[in-house]
């Protein structure tokens, strides 16, 4: 018996050998695997309809994030009600970085003044990624309008209090905002005429049925420079590469008037810290593609990025200061 000894111990040790791979190979499979994000497509959730200024900013951040990311990201159009149904929807997405948000300056700073009962919380509710673009409007006014220099349009506005109209894409809009800013801070008087969206408030204002507007350099270039309508102003403090030659608002006399609307990329509260550094190294590489930048640029929209820190302070910095606006404009939703 003890001849067989050494070779029943050389079985039993091989035999152990031979489970320790089975035994890893079933440890392996068993545990979850943790693929890199992401690892399908991904929803963009947009507060607008297909076809306008904004639509364009996420559609062509969405295919640059498709570049960064290696994964489809698809444009989910959500429009209607300020903003307030998709930016809903993107809270009550599954924060697995596979639903964004779109936010706005409308959805993120003006909203929580405009909706008393509003359903999400622009700051709780998210994870903020990085800020994405900014669009500064610009006044421009009906060239039958005795005005050619902000201060001569206060002026006329003094003279005149309540006659001048200014038209914006609906109450609450950023365009009307704007207006109402402009109006308390030269003290002047002007009648605002809401409209449902920037197309049939710029068929008015090129028939001079308005006096002016507040609006997207990307809707009024080209009739800006066919002369249709007059710029006054661009409503950011700085000027717009875009339009060189139109002086801000700021520095033709109402000194500290800023209206810079911006946009930014957003995901619903409790998406992992991994996934939202993942995003914000996307759009960081995307904004630098120049000729995105370039394009972006010719219609007056500034393609921008910035830390998540920084975007979500820029929102809290803003809140309270639409809320001031929408108080003294009395601004109400349909």
């Amino acid at each position: 018996m003890s001849k067989n000894r050494p070779s029943l111990r050389r079985r039993s040790l091989a035999a152990s050998l031979l489970a320790i791979p089975v035994i890893s190979v079933l440890t392996f499979a068993a545990a979850p695997a943790h693929a890199a994000y992401p690892e399908r497509a991904v929803r963009l959730i947009v507060p607008f309809p297909a076809g306008g200024a904004a639509d364009m900013m996420a559609r062509s951040l969405a295919q640059k994030l498709s570049e960064q990311l290696g994964q489809q990201v698809v444009v989910d159009n959500r429009g209607g009600a300020g903003g307030t149904t998709a930016a809903e929807a993107a809270t009550a997405a599954n924060p697995d970085g596979y639903t964004l948000f779109f936010g706005t300056m409308g959805t993120q700073a003006i909203n929580p003044a405009l909706y008393p009962k509003l359903r999400y919380d622009p700051v709780k509710d998210f994870e903020y990624v990085s800020l994405t673009h900014t669009t500064p409007r610009v006044l421009v006014v009906h060239p039958s309008v005795d005005a050619k220099t902000v201060q001569e349009l206060i002026v006329l506005a003094k003279k005149n209090p309540g006659k001048l109209t200014y038209g914006s894409a609906g109450n609450g809009s950023s365009s009307h905002l704007s207006g109402a800013l402009f109006a308390s801070m030269a003290g002047v008087e002007m009648l605002h005429i809401p409209y449902k969206g920037s197309a049939p408030l710029l068929n008015d204002l090129i028939a001079g049925r308005l006096s002016m507007t507040f609006d997207s350099y990307a809707v009024y270039g080209e009739h800006i420079k066919s002369g249709k309508v007059r710029p006054l102003g661009v409503t950011s403090i700085t000027r717009i590469t875009s339009a060189p030659d139109i002086p801000t608002i700021s520095e033709s006399g109402l000194k500290g008037y800023d209206v810079s609307n911006w946009l930014g990329l957003l995901a619903p509260k409790g998406t992992s810290p991994d996934v939202v550094a993942r995003l914000n190294t996307a759009v960081v590489k995307a904004a630098s593609d120049k000729a995105m930048r370039d394009h972006l640029a010719a219609s007056g929209i500034e393609t921008t990025s910035s830390t998540p820190e920084a975007f979500k302070a820029l929102v809290v910095k803003e809140i309270p200061k639409w809320a001031e606006v929408v108080k003294k404009s009395g601004a109400t939703v349909d």
